[in-house]
């Protein structure tokens, strides 16, 4: 079986880095060490990805969008970058330290999603995310705290 992806000029990839099948990295784009991820992702160019994160499958990630280390990105999404489309100018999104985005969750253009935050699954997210809170829903709204979270997933993997 032939396996194809795609990775751009200028690519800088980490050690121990794992890309499953289908994926496009565009050009000028870093992959940090240990980082994972995975089939059909469609990383656009100049863009920057930390150590230790996991990139699940089917997400789109747009240029200049800055993803911290250990971060953990569910299936299927899709990061904006472009507030008037189509326009001329592009921003992108930081996902801090420790952040968990949800499966198909959309982050509008320009967020800023704090550190260790967590973001439900399915969520709309259209405006900054603070640190070590949890958000969901359309549009995403703060809902708890990360200890609250932990102890939820704690109870939940116990029982």
């Amino acid at each position: 079986m032939n396996i194809v992806n795609y990775i751009g000029k200028n690519v800088k990839i980490g050690r121990n880095v794992k890309i499953w099948h289908f994926t496009y990295i565009g050009d000028n784009t870093i992959i940090g060490d240990n980082t994972k991820i995975g089939s059909l992702v469609h990383i656009d160019y100049n863009v920057k990805i930390g150590s230790n994160c996991m990139i699940e499958g089917m997400v789109y990630i747009p240029p200049y969008t800055v993803i911290e280390d250990n971060v953990f990105i569910g299936p299927g999404v899709i990061f904006t970058n472009d507030p008037y489309p189509p326009s001329k100018k592009l921003v992108g999104t930081i996902v801090k330290r420790g952040a968990v985005i949800g499966a198909g969750a959309v982050i509008a253009p320009g967020i800023e999603i704090g550190e260790e935050a967590v973001i439900g699954m399915g969520s709309v997210v259209t405006s900054n995310i603070h640190p070590g809170m949890v958000y969901y829903g359309n549009p995403a709204k703060k809902r708890y705290s990360i200890k609250e979270y932990i102890e939820k997933r704690r109870k939940w993997e116990e029982g």
